[in-house]
Formats: C-alpha cells, structure tokens, sequence
C-alpha cells in the first residue's frame, strides 16, 4: 500500500515539469489576448484616426440657418467627406443666447476640432474670440470685416475665412420700389446689438433718401421683441423690408401677422421669408451658401491654410415672390414679376 500510496503521488522533477508546462500555456494565452486586444485598438484607432471632426455651432435655429447646416454637410460630401466614414459631424445650437454661444465655443475649442464652422455672427464672433490656432469658417455673416473677424476682403492671414451671405442693397430698394411703387417710408425690425443688423441699417439710412424715401426703425433686442416693435410701425411706414436679422427670422410670424393685419407689404432679404409669408425677397438660396460653406471646410481637410482663402459671398441672387401674401398685404404683383420669379409660392 505504502509503494501504491507513492506511485499515485507526483516526484519533484515531475511536479516542477507539471507547473513549468502550465505557467508556459498562461504566458501563451496573456501574449494572444495582448495581441489580439493589440490588433483591435490599431483597428479602431486607425478608423478613429482617418475621421475628422467638424463641429459646427449656429446662433439658434430657423429655416435659413439651418439651410446653410445642411448645405455644409453636402458641400463636405460632394467633396468626399461623409460622416461616419471619414468625417465626425458635431452640432451645438446657442438657442438665441450670445452667453451660450461663447460656451460652445469655448467646448469646441477644448475638443480641438479639425476645423470649427461658425453660422450667423454671434457664433462666428464668439469661437474667433476662443481661438486663434484652429481653423474657423464662418457662415451667413453679412458683413466679417464690421463683425471683426477678418481685417478685410482679402486672405487673413489667421486662422479664419468663411462666406458671407451681404445683399447688394440697391437690389433691395429696387425691388421694394416695384412692389410699393409708392412708399416713401421703410420700416425695418431689427437686433441693434446684431452687427448683421447695423450694418444694413447704417447702408440703408444713406442710400434710401437717395430714392425718395427714408428708413424708420424699430428695435427686437429679443426675440419676443419682434411682434411689438412691428406693431409700433403701423401708420407710419408704407412698407415693411426684414434683412437676415437672426431675431427676426427666429419670430419671423410675429411680423408677418403684423403686416397681414396692417395692409403693409413684407419685403425680405432672405427668401425663406416668402415662404414663411413675405411678398418677394431677391434673396441667396442658404442651402447652396452652405454648400459653398463646406466646399471651403474641405479644402481645409484636405490641408489649405484658412488664412490663404479669401472670403467669399454668394451673387447668385433669385427672386421669390408669394401672390397670396400679396393680396393679403394690399398689393398686386405684376404679370411680369410673377413670370421673372424663380418661385413663386402656391
């Protein structure tokens, strides 16, 4: 029993083989998990390496600005970027609150983005404030070089371009004077803190006297703003012109049941506003800005320096016109003017 007892129990040699043999199979399995788990972080980190990020930031949303966000995304896929391919695609709306705004930008900033795409001049104004090292493209800002955020026309130099969406305003006042041939008085709502807004104040307060007429203000520096300001225009204007005032657009109704209760012809600068009920705008299509946005983004992704490309704005200008708005606004439009129109709302 003793020699059975000894023979079932294993000698030294046989059990330092026993461990040997099994420490040399757990070194085998930590090397191909460590190889494997290797393999698949060069996988991931290879497909996460070839995507960059574009974050994309508005002043708030209304159907103009969200045109030139969706216009991007396209301009950055005709050019061969598309998201969850080889582009990253963020988006942050400030909801009408320039304090918000410049929160964003300073979270885009730290996220360290491939190229930053600022819409409307509050958020252009606000991530131009919070970098001066990642490539900044503005969008649907009127005038950049009043904005601030280049010294002028020309390449900056920095880290900033973009496209402008400016009217040639003696188009405006021609258009407002076939429309109202009449009127000798222009109402316009607007943000005065909005340099957007300024800026066609400032122009239109020198070139329509030039026509025979003159511009009355009343100021939104709200949103909520807009109704009441409208409201205070009536029996003092002939006729109402809205420009690319972020406030506005944002209340854009509020206006409109003004003018339809009033007898007062809309006029906008941004032909979304025809749809939304203005009687003719000679305005840009913001989806196709957005598309000339994102065609500058991926030039950028592609390795050209903002700073050697000049901002750019749009001249392709078509004529919206809304014959129903028309006719509850007090005015006819003209066979003429309907036949010229690109649109014409149904």
């Amino acid at each position: 029993m003793a020699t059975l007892a000894a023979r079932d129990e294993p000698t030294d040699q046989e059990f330092a083989m026993s461990v040997s043999v099994q420490a040399t199979r757990a070194k085998r399995v930590q090397m191909l998990a460590a190889v494997l788990a290797l393999s698949l972080g060069a996988a991931s980190g290879g497909a996460y390496a070839q995507q960059q990020t574009v974050a994309v930031t508005a002043i708030v949303e209304h159907p103009s600005l969200d045109a030139i966000r969706e216009g991007t995304r396209e301009g950055l896929k005709r050019a061969g970027f598309e998201t969850d391919q080889n582009l990253r695609w963020q988006f942050q709306s400030a909801q009408g609150n320039t304090a918000t705004a410049g929160q964003i930008a300073r979270q885009f900033v730290g996220s360290r983005p491939a190229v930053i795409v600022a819409i409307a001049t509050p958020s252009a104004q606000s991530v131009v404030a919070a970098t001066k090292e990642i490539p900044v493209v503005f969008s649907g800002v009127t005038d950049p070089v009043a904005a601030k955020l280049v010294k002028s026309w020309e390449p900056s130099g920095t880290n900033v371009t973009g496209v402008s969406d400016q009217l040639a305003l003696e188009k405006q006042i021609e258009l407002i004077k076939r429309i109202a041939p009449g009127a000798k008085r222009v109402g316009m709502v607007h943000n005065p803190g909005e340099a957007n807004s300024a800026v066609v104040v400032k122009a239109l307060q020198a070139l329509l006297p030039k026509s025979g007429m003159s511009l009355v203000e009343a100021a939104a520096p709200r949103t909520v703003d807009v109704g009441s300001a409208a409201r205070s225009l009536i029996g003092k204007v002939d006729v109402l012109y809205s420009a690319t005032d972020n406030n506005v657009s944002s209340a854009y109704e509020s206006l409109v049941k003004v003018a339809n209760d009033a007898k007062i012809p809309l006029i906008s600068g941004d032909t979304a506003g025809v749809t939304r009920g203005a009687v003719a705008s000679l305005g840009i299509d913001y989806y196709q800005l957005g598309v000339q946005t994102g065609t500058i983004v991926a030039r950028i992704l592609k390795g050209e320096a903002p700073g050697s490309i000049a901002p750019e704005t749009s001249q392709k200008l078509s004529l919206h016109v809304n014959p129903g708005a028309a006719q509850k606004q007090g005015v006819t439009l003209s066979p003429e003017m309907l036949k010229s129109a690109a649109h014409v709302v149904k």
